[in-house]
């Protein structure tokens, strides 16, 4: 009786469901029409009878979004590796690169760290990248967003699109570099840069160059000597380039050897270290040269007697009497070198007072190389008198000179007294003797406070430099009175730099000038000063037009960086513009607000087609 009951049940549940499905069918019809007065076909859902269009799964896409996962095999946790010490995120196998943040090389070093996103080698289901974008996160949560939108083939013919969020943690980690950069001995190419002078004022011009194109990135220490610099870098490659740095902006020749440190037989493999030594020319600015004939005619029959006007690549020399310009190139130096009858060193140059000038006009000479017009015009005859002789005597000279145009009465120079002095040349000094070479050789006009002697006049000078981060030598570690005499030494020829910085305008566009703590009080010290001066317009005075502004590290911000920091909650009053990075390379960013809505994995939907791949 209980087994006849049981299934009398199940034949009237069956019947019931039947009918029920029946109704269903055609209480829903399997036509539906259209605005347009058409008709479309649709069919109940395998599961949840839902009317759909047909699909070749029969299911609709909720149904088919709970059967199957398509972000199935996909992290959406990873971790990156980031440098604390050169902001580098490393890659792969020791690999280490720089990217902004907002970056396509960011999203692509993220998108190489999410497995699952690249199909294997037995997997069958198809898995296609159609789009990544940023989401925002907050700046030191040490956390990366990254929004991925999917294509995966869940049966045959049928395609489900799905977004979710893939979340990056930043981890620090050392590169090898900076790892390096701790060790000690841990170099493998060492570039030593010499001068064989009695000053350091040539590397205290290359220290600006230097700073200026980051050429020292890379390098693991810098030393200092007495007549050079030591670079340590960690590699061969980028002791290579810092060479062909120096190749562009200073005469050199460079000697290169290694050391054999160890070896494997077994591997063929062996570890040496390579020591460059880079010999700059011994002839620096503002010193006075008397060339061979031979290099004299090869450059435009040039006077013998010339006055270095700048050091680049190639020496460029000057004719202080002609204005006559020439370049010497560096090979031709190397093939015979010399050196100069005068040193521009502090105890050669002498104050001299201008008293009057009178212009020049100097006759074509055919048999040498034209003066241009610009250089003809720049030609004075000056009427001078040392600075210690006033007062006591009535001495003056007379004599021509390159910079005539830049100076007036008043105005206090820097020069040769060649009536003094003894040449190291013997052609030289038997001209000097004789008479034929001129009495004063004009180097440089001083400005400032140092034109007029005053004791804190580099305390005022309204620029100032940056410095390299140097540590001294075995050599230079000395004590007592010869310590303080190398710094008195050191200081002298920084002094001197920066004369000659301040009077020559070419050489302040290739080095970075900034604006000294004093500038506001010497801006206005010399536009009261110059107010009068009409007369001739100098060209070599430095301006605030050429000085930057400098950043300050260590300095407490400003009231009025609080209030634009206060600002910046505003919308639309941000200092820096979040997504701009992402925008130039045409990647999506999901904004600050916009992230807060943004769900961890959205509702799957199902695609007709496949949709382009994302190109990171």
């Amino acid at each position: 009786l209980k087994e006849r009951t049981e299934a009398t049940s199940i034949t009237t549940h069956y019947y019931i469901n039947m009918e029920m499905f029946q109704s269903n069918q055609f209480s829903a019809g399997p036509l539906q029409t259209n605005m347009t007065g058409g008709t479309a076909a649709t069919i109940l859902c395998c599961v949840c009878a839902t009317p759909i269009a047909p699909n070749p799964s029969n299911t609709c896409p909720s149904c088919l979004a709970s059967q199957s996962d398509v972000t199935r095999g996909i992290s959406t946790e990873a971790q990156l590796h980031q440098c604390r010490g050169c902001s580098r995120w490393h890659q792969d196998a020791g690999k280490w690169i720089g990217c902004e943040l907002e970056s396509r090389e960011l999203m692509a070093l993220c998108l190489s760290n999410v497995s699952g996103l690249k199909k294997r080698k037995g997997e069958g289901d198809r898995v296609r990248l159609v789009d990544a974008a940023w989401v925002w996160t907050e700046p030191h949560s040490m956390r990366l967003k990254v929004r991925l939108t999917i294509q995966r083939e869940v049966l045959t013919g049928t395609i489900l699109q799905q977004s979710f969020i893939v979340e990056f943690v930043v981890r620090n980690q050392q590169c090898v570099e900076c790892q390096a950069a701790f060790r000690t001995g841990s170099w493998k190419s060492l570039v030593q840069v010499r001068q064989r002078v009695n000053h350091k004022r040539t590397f205290l011009y290359l220290e600006q160059l230097i700073l200026k194109h980051g050429a020292h990135r890379g390098c693991l220490s810098i030393e200092t000597f007495k007549d050079g610099m030591d670079f340590y870098f960690p590699d061969k490659g980028k002791a290579n380039r810092f060479i062909s740095f120096l190749e562009d902006v200073v005469p050199m020749k460079v000697k290169s050897s290694k050391k054999l440190i160890g070896t494997d037989d077994k591997s063929n493999v062996s570890n040496y270290k390579y020591t460059n030594l880079v010999e700059i020319a011994g002839v620096c600015k503002d010193d006075l040269l008397f060339l061979p004939k031979k290099l004299a005619r090869s450059i435009g029959n040039i006077n013998r007697l010339v006055l270095v006007k700048n050091i680049s690549n190639v020496i460029n020399v000057i004719d202080p009497i002609t204005g006559q310009t020439g370049i010497i190139e560096s090979d031709a130096f190397w093939r015979d070198p010399f050196r100069p009858v005068i040193t521009a060193a502090r105890t050669r140059l002498t104050r001299y007072v201008i008293l009057g000038k009178d212009a020049v006009f100097l006759e074509r000479n055919h048999s040498k190389k034209a003066v241009g017009k610009k250089q003809r015009s720049k030609l004075a005859t000056i009427t001078a008198a040392r600075e210690s002789d006033l007062g006591t005597n009535d001495s003056q000279i007379e004599e021509r000179s390159h910079l005539g145009y830049l100076l007036k009465s008043g105005d206090v120079c820097l020069g040769y007294d060649m009536k003094d002095c003894q040449l190291v040349d013997d052609e030289a000094e038997d001209l000097r003797t004789a008479g034929r070479l001129p009495d004063i050789v004009v180097v440089r006009k001083l400005y400032g406070g140092v034109a007029a002697g005053e004791a804190d006049a580099a305390r005022k000078r309204m620029f100032k430099l940056q410095k390299l981060d140097i540590k001294k030598g075995e050599e230079n570690e000395r004590k007592g009175k010869k310590q303080r005499k190398d710094v008195e030494m050191e200081q002298a020829d920084e002094e001197d730099f920066l004369q000659e910085l301040e009077a020559d305008k070419e050489m302040r566009t290739r080095v970075n000038v900034f604006k000294s703590d004093a500038v506001e009080t010497n801006a206005t010290e010399d536009n009261d000063g110059d107010a009068d001066d009409g007369e001739d317009e100098d060209d070599q005075k430095i301006s605030l037009d050429e000085l930057l502004d400098n950043l300050v590290l260590d300095s407490k911000p400003d009231e009025d960086d609080e209030m634009a920091a206060e600002e910046s909650a505003i919308p639309g009053m941000m200092l820096v513009r979040e997504g701009e990075r992402a925008a130039r390379d045409n990647i999506t960013y999901i904004g600050r607000d916009d992230a807060l809505n943004v769900q961890a994995r959205d509702t799957a939907v199902v695609s007709s087609e496949w949709g382009k791949e994302f190109e990171s």
